[in-house]
């Protein structure tokens, strides 16, 4: 653990010595350490994600960011009294020559936050800040830190302060009604239900629909078991990488979806839609602070791709957390057709590059541009079209 004495941004004067305010800042290199204040902000119901729990990061970290090179760099703002009132779950891993720091979780996290006590979060300042960076100089190169939503459940992202750019992405949400039909009624035309309702019939004829959610560790398994090989297939013929063939990520994929959080709901809920005893799709996700968060999902090729058993999952997954009393329903980011039924609300995301270090000099605003013109191509209708265009024509090449 490192210890940096923070003081205010006029660094001749004395550490703030009122409560609630910034005395100093520590950074952890090891997550058990920074355990006892990270449960103290979930405890005290700090504004964040569900991607910044505990568990889960902890689960990322042991099963594919250590191996990927990922040294914690966990960095805790405390007040005088000890109370901590931020927390930044972040990790560093060197490029050489540079040690980069970004967030933990990589792309398993859709959204990346840190922690923060909610009187801090509407109180911090630019400045406060800056000077919090100061205190990190030298201690890395390059803050990279991607994908941080501009507000999140209505309350302003304190790092939105920093400087910053769009990101190559946006997420997508929709808040919920309590009564299902109701939200149907609302998002959809009388002929997209129609057409549903006639696919849900179509895949009825061939055998009894089934939705649940993996409670058991040998539904777990089995439904994980198909959601990697219907997600490979469907990477293959997209021509992109499956993200989900390294052994590390199953790993960390079959921890996740089997660990239980306190309340005795898994840490990532696994869903599946069978017809008959056969899984023809499959989604997951986390909830936390009346949101479901969408993480991944997958669907049959072949005989009953046709009646679309992706969207029917869908359909009942958002039936299931209306009845559960949620408020907002969200797919992660990136655009999709599919998203736009329950996820009509378009939530800007944006990257930072802070220089940490004269050597980050060079680093940040390369990196800043190459975000830059990925996004430039995907808010471009005919280049995104022929990079995925290229895609599938890699995805048609046999593999040896």
């Amino acid at each position: 653990m490192n210890v940096v004495a923070l003081r205010t941004v006029n660094t001749d004067r004395p550490l703030a010595a009122v409560p609630g305010r910034i005395a100093r800042v520590e950074v952890f290199d090891d997550l058990a350490d920074a355990a006892p204040h990270w449960r103290a902000l979930e405890a005290a119901a700090a504004l964040a994600t569900p991607y910044q729990r505990y568990e889960f990061l902890a689960l990322w970290q042991q099963h594919v960011g250590a191996s990927a090179g990922f040294v914690p760099f966990i960095v805790v703002g405390f007040d005088v009294l000890g109370v901590p009132l931020f927390l930044l779950p972040l990790g560093a891993r060197t490029f050489a020559p540079w040690r980069v720091v970004e967030f933990l979780g990589g792309k398993h996290a859709n959204f990346n936050m840190g922690l923060w006590r909610r009187d801090t979060a509407a109180s911090i300042s630019a400045d406060d800040l800056r000077d919090v960076l100061k205190r990190l100089a030298g201690r890395a190169d390059v803050l990279t830190l991607r994908n941080q939503p501009l507000t999140w459940n209505g309350t302003t992202n304190p790092l939105a302060l920093l400087a910053h750019q769009r990101s190559a992405n946006s997420g997508f949400s929709g808040a919920l009604f309590s009564d299902f039909d109701a939200l149907l009624q609302a998002r959809t035309s009388s002929s997209t239900r129609k057409k549903m309702r006639k696919k849900e019939r179509a895949l009825a004829a061939r055998g009894a629909i089934r939705f649940a959610r993996a409670e058991t560790t040998a539904d777990t398994h089995r439904v994980l078991a198909v959601f990697f090989k219907q997600k490979s297939a469907r990477m293959h013929k997209m021509g992109i990488t499956d993200v989900f063939g390294d052994t590390h990520v199953r790993i960390f994929i079959e921890a996740a979806t089997s660990a239980k959080l306190a309340d005795g709901n898994p840490l990532i809920e696994l869903y599946s839609l069978s017809v008959g005893d056969v899984i023809v799709a499959t989604m997951a996700g986390m909830t936390g602070d009346g949101r479901f968060c969408g993480m991944f999902n997958s669907m049959v090729e072949g005989l009953y791709a046709a009646e679309s058993p992706g969207e029917q999952l869908l359909w009942q997954l958002v039936r299931h957390c209306c009845r559960r009393g949620l408020e907002t329903f969200d797919l992660g980011i990136g655009e999709a057709e599919y998203k736009g039924l329950f996820c009509g609300d378009v939530e800007p995301l944006f990257d930072s590059f802070l220089r940490l270090s004269p050597a980050g000099r060079l680093l940040a605003p390369a990196a800043a541009v190459a975000e830059a013109a990925k996004r430039t191509i995907k808010q471009n209708a005919t280049l995104w079209s022929l990079v995925r265009g290229l895609r599938r024509m890699r995805g048609r090449i046999p593999t040896l």
